[in-house]
């Protein structure tokens, strides 16, 4: 039987044309990134499968691709639960992976500590546009910041990277699980049912308000807190300022400083931000991870009509592996969709080198050929891309593909001497 030439379902080759865009892509965030203090780390792609299933990753947890023992470890035959056979898992996420390596490493890193992390994660998930079972990840962190610094920060440095990639007219939408959950008990629903209560509100873009308020309908929630719960978000949308409509409706169950907080994270991004977009507070906004403990945030890129990216706060996390509470802030861009956008509208890397093909005829060889190589490394030095190739039979064909990879300059080389 034939081997199978196509990657495994929901993963992809990438061809030189996009990986050329990823560089680049990679290239500009690395340098913009760095110039806001972040370092770059790295952490295995493999974890303890523990750490995966804490309950934290929400429903990330059941898309883990998971890892046999290995060796005398591993017997199969005897094995009645899963946990006797399963001992890691391939990392779904980069903030667990984060969290795991500041745990193990704090004593040796500053404070606070600012964590730029690159790298592919996988979820058996089901594939579609823009979402793949292995896919890159890109995120920043800021641990040991407790105050409103670190949102401010992670903002500004995600907004930056997005402009300087061309990207405009975007939204980053914000909102805090605080403010969820006062939202949540003023209406009259019991606290062990917020998350099924979220996650109904968390399909507000798809259902609609009303739609919303059926589906809880339909959960057997109480028609009284649904009711209140509902005139909330139609105050909403007659409020001028939705934080201090809240503040003010949401006194007895919520902090000040909650929305106070929110409003400085707000005001202070849109008078520094460097690039063209529009903060939104958006109180139906959700996020999946159950780590996050306050601020959330999600950019909203129009020609998506998705997330491209999110994150928020998550200061509980780190005692779940020290047993001590260290504040935590993070932000993650949606790599694969920012490089599928950047390919459908046509993205050309700027600043390319000069692109030249030297194309050799077959015979050409011994001292000939290294007088042609020669030729070609001195171009090099100079910072001129050069390819050398034997000539194809059909030339112009040949031509024709290096044309559409940017090539500009071609030299032929005859047995008989140079041809342009």
């Amino acid at each position: 039987m034939a081997l199978s030439k196509k990657p495994v379902t929901g993963m992809k080759d990438i061809l030189p044309e996009e990986m050329r865009i990823r560089d680049y892509v990679i290239s500009v965030i690395k340098e913009t990134y760095g110039r806001f203090g972040f370092t770059s780390i790295e952490t295995p792609c493999m974890e303890n499968i523990a750490n995966l299933t804490n309950k934290q990753g929400g429903d990330n947890e059941k898309l883990i691709f998971k890892i046999l023992k290995r060796g005398e470890k591993l017997d199969v035959a005897k094995a009645v639960t899963e946990e006797e056979v399963v001992d890691a898992g391939m990392r779904y996420d980069l903030t667990v992976p984060l969290v795991r390596y500041y745990s193990n490493n704090a004593a040796n890193l500053p404070s606070p500590f600012k964590a730029l992390q690159m790298g592919n994660v996988w979820r058996a998930d089901r594939p579609q546009r823009g979402r793949f079972r292995q896919f890159m990840q890109c995120d920043i962190d800021i641990l040991g910041e407790p105050s409103n610094l670190a949102e401010i920060e992670l903002i500004l440095a995600t907004t930056t990277t997005l402009g300087k990639l061309g990207f405009k007219g975007f939204e980053i939408r914000i909102n805090d699980r605080r403010i969820l959950k006062a939202m949540a008990s003023y209406s009259g629903f019991a606290e062990e049912s917020f998350d099924s209560v979220f996650i109904i509100l968390d399909k507000m873009d798809k259902i609609g308000l009303e739609g919303v308020e059926a589906e809880l309908i339909q959960n057997g929630f109480a028609a009284e807190a649904v009711g209140r719960y509902m005139e909330l978000y139609r105050g909403l949308e007659k409020a001028e300022n939705g934080v201090a409509y809240l503040a003010e409706v949401l006194k007895d169950v919520l902090e000040e400083d909650v929305a106070k907080g929110l409003q400085e994270i707000i005001d202070s991004v849109s008078a520094t931000k460097s690039s063209d977009f529009k903060m939104v507070f958006d109180a139906t906004l959700v996020r999946g991870m159950s780590y996050y403990t306050g601020t959330i945030f999600e950019i909203a890129i129009p020609q998506f009509g998705g997330s491209c990216g999110g994150g928020g706060r998550y200061d509980r996390m780190v005692g779940k592996f020290t047993g001590n509470d260290v504040p935590a802030c993070g932000f993650s861009i949606g790599f694969e969709r920012i490089i599928m956008l950047l390919m459908e509208n046509g993205f050309q890397v700027p600043d390319q080198p000069e692109k030249v093909a030297y194309l050799i005829e077959k015979g050409v060889e011994g001292r000939n050929l290294c007088d042609i190589i020669a030729r070609a490394q001195d171009r090099r030095k100079d910072g001129t891309q050069v390819l050398i190739a034997r000539m194809n039979k059909n030339k112009k064909f040949q031509k024709e593909q290096l044309t559409a990879q940017g090539y500009g300059e071609f030299e032929e080389f005859y047995k008989e001497g140079l041809k342009n």
